[in-house]
């Protein structure tokens, strides 16, 4: 049987961090991948050194903030959207779109939204509604879709290590995760959820008190599968030991196998 890999990791920089990009990408062989916070402008996406890794690309860089790019091994994607319709605020680079061996994969970062109350959270929030917007539309369409991303929602409290240290925080306030939910509800499956239910399996560690050495982590990176999608799930994981290499990112690559 042969298997799609996709995979979703905030590389938090990725010109500071292209060596380690390109050993994992050396080492694991994803087939897809999405980035998200390049924190570069177009001009200054890698594209060279990720042609020579044996990887297509195409990304919606900004300089300093934000960015996404869909990788794709051995091919070039076929690039259907950049940014969301009607995006809250487009020169904001936080959605990306492109075709992939057959699949309509969503690269997508969304807003933190902190601090709240307060604009950012209400972009946060703009932002998810117009998300659940083209979602609903992509259903529609009957296309097989992944959408993969740093959502920046912990959905339940058993997807972080302690729900009452974060309590205030715009990723865990109610208002996030019923758009969470609101998603969920139009008939795409959170793919890691349902391959570990009721595991605390983290994707995201902070940087501050250890959090990384003591496990204390998030579940912040999601993979949503239409329902053409759902039954042909058949494993997914973290890569935990890219999150331990030295100044590596506070997220680690989330991925999923999709038989084909």
């Amino acid at each position: 049987m042969r298997t799609l890999r996709i995979t979703t990791f905030n590389i938090n920089g990725i010109r500071s961090r292209l060596p380690a990009l390109l050993d994992w990408l050396s080492r694991e062989e994803p087939d897809i991948v999405c980035l998200q916070e390049l924190k570069a402008a177009d001009e200054f996406f890698p594209i060279e050194a990720i042609q020579a890794a044996g990887y297509g690309a195409v990304w919606h860089g900004q300089k300093a903030w934000n960015g996404v790019a869909i990788l794709a091994k051995g091919t070039e994607p076929l690039l259907s959207r950049r940014g969301l319709p009607e995006d809250p605020n487009p020169e904001q680079s936080r959605y990306i779109e492109a075709v992939v061996e057959g699949v309509i994969v969503g690269c997508l970062y969304l807003p933190n939204g902190n601090p709240r109350p307060g604009p950012k959270f209400d972009y946060k929030l703009a932002w998810f509604r117009k998300l659940i917007e083209h979602a609903g539309d992509l259903l529609k369409a009957g296309h097989p879709v992944v959408l993969a991303g740093d959502y920046n929602v912990v959905p339940t409290d058993a997807d972080i290590y302690n729900a009452r240290s974060w309590q205030n925080d715009a990723l865990l306030q109610p208002e996030t995760r019923e758009c969470y939910q609101r998603l969920l509800g139009q008939g795409w499956q959170d793919a890691l959820g349902s391959l570990y239910p009721g595991q605390r399996i983290y994707t995201f560690w902070d940087y501050f008190r250890q959090h990384w050495q003591t496990n204390s982590g998030l579940r912040i990176d999601h993979l949503l599968l239409s329902p053409q999608l759902v039954e042909r799930l058949v494993g997914g994981g973290v890569d935990l030991w890219v999150r331990d290499q030295p100044k590596a990112s506070d997220h680690a690559p989330t991925w999923i196998e999709l038989s084909i």
